[in-house]
């Protein structure tokens, strides 16, 4: 019986914290880490840019985004899919030219196979006389019909070997003999967020104003501080661990706390005084705070090659 020690190496069993050792040590297999606090962005940073926003606006979905960054974003999609459809496009003329060409090349052979046909009828009666001379007419011009094919056939490994000169590379996949033009999907045309993955429209972005902790600090002296804003209401300190709601027509930032004690009871905009719907209030999306029980999930895996044995 062994010692149950970490650092026990004169055991006969191959134990589960020297495999793991071992695992982490070769670079081979799945790693899996708990991000820690200093890995997870702020409440107020920019989901794209990954920086304190200075002019924020949030989605219907609650992500965050520095107004220039989500406009230069959706610009930039825009843009791509516009070049998407202008090369579907091109892809569909010359399918229906080529399309037209096939068809044109059909009818040809369907009319050429018809003349052949009409030429081979015999209008003219036969002379019984001069049949036999025609037959042996006939098989002379067949023999010269074989010569032919086989000085053509003698010639043909001469044409093959300049044309397989002439082949493309057989090392680059896309110039293979046997590659076939790549066929193009159309694209979607609407642009989505992100994070999310849902349909965004510029429309849809909510301008929000966080209340400062002191109004009286400038923008780098705010920075500089971890705790920077308030509850627009209660005054209550805001931050990763504390859910946040956007109100839509004011844009101001309050907790959850908040929303379900006093908002919704009248669902009255406190700053503004509008009414308020569900599609008014928007939970804001928030990062983690490093413990388990923040109901995020913090959880890393890193895939790396696995050696079979």
């Amino acid at each position: 019986m062994t010692r149950h020690g970490k650092n026990c190496t004169a055991g006969a069993v191959y134990t589960y914290h020297e495999k793991r050792k071992d695992t982490a040590a070769s670079g081979y297999g799945t790693q899996s880490v708990r991000l820690g606090k200093d890995a997870i962005k702020d409440f107020d940073c920019c989901c794209l840019s990954l920086q304190t926003c200075r002019d924020p606006v949030v989605t219907p979905d609650g992500y965050l985004y520095e107004k220039q960054a989500i406009l230069e974003y959706i610009l930039h999609q825009k843009t791509e899919i516009a070049k998407k459809m202008k090369a579907y496009e091109k892809q569909k003329q010359t399918q229906k030219s080529d399309s037209r060409l096939e068809s044109k090349s059909e009818e040809r052979g369907i009319a050429e196979r018809f003349k052949t046909r009409e030429n081979s009828i015999v209008s003219k009666p036969i002379n019984p006389f001069t049949s036999g001379q025609a037959k042996e007419s006939d098989s002379q011009s067949v023999a010269g019909t074989s010569a032919s094919t086989s000085k053509a056939d003698s010639a043909a490994p001469a044409a093959g070997t300049s044309s397989s000169q002439a082949l493309p590379s057989f090392w680059i996949p896309s110039l293979t003999p046997e590659a076939k033009p790549t066929i193009l999907k159309k694209p979607s045309k609407t642009v989505v967020c992100p994070m999310s993955g849902r349909p965004l429209k510029m429309n849809e972005l909510t301008n929000v104003h966080f209340t400062p902790l002191d109004p009286s600090l400038d923008r780098v002296a705010l920075l500089a501080r971890q705790e920077r804003y308030l509850c627009a209401v209660t005054k209550d300190t805001l931050g990763n661990s504390v859910p946040c709601s956007v109100l839509k027509p004011s844009g101001a930032v309050v907790t959850q706390e908040c929303v379900e004690r006093l908002i919704r009871k009248d669902m009255t905009d406190p700053i503004t005084g509008d009414k308020l719907t569900e599609k008014d209030i928007i939970p804001l999306q928030r990062g983690g705070t490093g413990f388990a029980g923040s109901g995020v999930g913090l959880k890393a895996k890193e895939a790396r090659p696995v050696m079979m044995v």
